[in-house]
């Protein structure tokens, strides 16, 4: 392998709680819930799939169906479709829903894996250029800087910056240019089989971790150091 594609969410970093986003976003405009109140909105905004990054819909409303399908594609389509599953959910004040979308786009919804930073400087270290390839609906770039991982990524490959998103081949054909490299010497690393998946019609090598919160994943992105000659 002489480059290497990572996933974002659930790959390199790990969105916050949704109680820690209900939290935070309640606290940023001075608003309060008692404790039983905001444990069950909470888990009725993860139960919505409201979160991006977080669970997926337990159901999905059918007026926003069409929607979730092209979610990833544009600002707009990712925005409307996050907003419209947090609707489904009573919150106090109905600016809420727009400030709980923002909150998700802010570095501090993010913490890294714990061993991000160790498998990203090792491959910077051998001269293997890295690409991170998202689906996504927003610029995720500061998130990288402020954690201090933008250093040791050579490209990056939003869904949204091209109207396509994961398991499309077009979108891991862009990145690998992007790269300099052919896909039969890349390998993508990925928590999703079908979206992470689709880098195999295209000839790339792909390895699968375990989307599961920091704490319960120390050393998950560790093994793909040791598949890079």
């Amino acid at each position: 392998m002489t480059a290497v594609l990572f996933d974002f969410s659930g790959t390199l970093f790990r969105v916050e709680s949704t109680g820690s986003w209900l939290r935070a976003v309640l606290a940023e405009r001075g608003l309060a819930l008692p404790e039983p109140e905001l444990t069950v909105t909470a888990q009725a905004l993860e139960a919505a799939g409201a979160l991006p990054g977080g669970a997926s819909p337990e159901r999905l409303p059918e007026e926003l169906s069409a929607l979730w399908g092209i979610r990833d594609e544009s600002p707009e389509a990712h925005r409307a479709a996050y907003t419209g599953l947090a609707r489904q959910v009573p919150l106090p004040e109905p600016a809420l829903y727009d400030a709980l979308y923002e909150r998700h786009m802010t570095p501090a919804a993010w913490s890294p894996y714990a061993d991000a930073a160790e498998v990203l400087g090792g491959l910077k270290e051998r001269g293997i250029p890295v690409g991170v390839v998202s689906n996504i609906g927003w610029d995720l770039r500061p998130v990288f800087r402020e954690h201090g991982l933008d250093a040791h990524v050579d490209a990056y490959v939003l869904s949204y910056e091209h109207g396509v998103q994961k398991p499309d081949p077009r979108l891991f054909e862009v990145a690998c240019d992007a790269l300099g490299v052919v896909p039969q010497d890349v390998l993508m690393v990925g928590d999703d089989r079908r979206a992470d998946g689709g880098a195999a019609a295209l000839g790339c090598a792909v390895h699968f971790v375990d989307h599961l919160p920091v704490s319960r994943r120390p050393d998950g992105l560790r093994p793909v150091l040791g598949l890079i000659g």
